[in-house]
């Protein structure tokens, strides 16, 4: 069975790790927002929320080419905005407005930009899986280079839709990555409680694929990691999956706050692991970033979060009259 290395870090210029700290600040002011705005009762439903995931997303996705298509989860907002999708689109989705990405018919847990190469995030556990595949499988019959990437979390991998597609990928050598975020809770319960055998790697490695596990802490890591499975499936290899190891802050959804299942202790030593501030103690080592352009862009991202939900709560709804549209059935 092929193994992937240890992937060493690869050497990523100025521009692209400014650019990654930036996408990584946006998705966390949006998950700080959305609780807010949740609580002052501006959005319908609830909201599922990564915050502390965000070295995930973005290591990833800044590993893509703007051709390359993802699906997402319901814990996806850092996946839309790690792809290039806007703040002010998916705000106005999550309060259920006409300028939002799906019109408000979507809301906070299924955005989609298809033309950013988003096809979707999905309240399905597992949702997205299959529509990855069709997707990869799409891409090499067209044979243009593309890749497929499906995010999932640590509980949708006992799903049954994980192992036919992972089959098919295998067999048919479909450009596809598996992107599990284990942030080491299905809503209420540890992963170590639920997954027998010897770890996810070890899954993908029965099915005929090579895995890796990275800190899902270390955008560094994570887009390195990316960057060798995507050009492994340009070049017709196939599909592989990589296991990212990190955690979410809140609950499982804005109403769970997290504390019944989860000792004080264990949040805060992944708190002190948190991907932001190590990202920001290597962009002014490295001399990237000073602690005042750190400051300013947090500054900034602030001011262009609370003119997303000002902008949001403008908007209006769609209209009754187009209840039926952009509806497949």
């Amino acid at each position: 069975m092929e193994r992937l290395s240890q992937i060493a870090e690869v050497v990523v210029d100025r521009d692209t790790m400014i650019e990654m700290y930036h996408r990584m600040l946006l998705a966390r002011a949006f998950e700080e927002t959305v609780f807010d705005v949740y609580r002052r009762g501006w959005m319908p439903g609830l909201a599922h929320l990564a915050d502390g995931q965000e070295a995930v997303p973005v290591g990833v996705c800044m590993a893509l080419r703007p051709d390359d298509t993802i699906t997402s989860t319901h814990r996806g907002h850092g996946h839309i905005i790690g792809k290039g999708g806007q703040v002010e689109p998916m705000m106005a989705e999550v309060m259920g407005k006409a300028t939002g990405y799906c019109r408000g018919k979507g809301g906070e847990m299924h955005i989609a930009d298809v033309k950013l190469g988003i096809l979707g995030a999905n309240g399905i556990v597992g949702g997205g899986i299959g529509i990855a595949a069709g997707s990869a499988f799409t891409a090499k019959r067209e044979g243009k280079g593309r890749v497929s990437v499906a995010f999932f979390g640590d509980g949708a991998i006992n799903q049954g839709i994980w192992y036919e597609t992972a089959n098919m990928a295998v067999l048919w050598k479909l450009p596809l990555i598996y992107v599990c975020e284990n942030n080491q809770y299905t809503e209420y319960t540890n992963y170590r409680k639920l997954q027998a055998g010897e770890g996810l790697v070890a899954r993908a490695e029965a099915m005929g694929m090579p895995g890796l596990e990275v800190d899902g802490n270390d955008v560094l890591a994570v887009y390195s990691a990316t960057l060798e499975m995507v050009e492994r499936a340009r070049r017709g290899e196939g599909p592989s999956m990589l296991v990212c190891h990190t955690f979410r802050y809140g609950g499982h959804h804005v109403g769970d706050p997290g504390t019944k299942y989860r000792t004080k202790e264990e949040i805060e030593e992944w708190k002190a692991k948190d991907p932001i501030v190590r990202f920001e103690k290597v962009l002014v080592e490295r001399g990237v970033l000073s602690p005042g352009d750190i400051e300013e862009m947090h500054s900034k991202v602030e001011k262009r979060l609370a003119a997303a939900v000002e902008a949001g709560r403008n908007a209006p709804y769609p209209d009754v009259s187009e209840v039926t549209e952009h509806v497949y059935a």
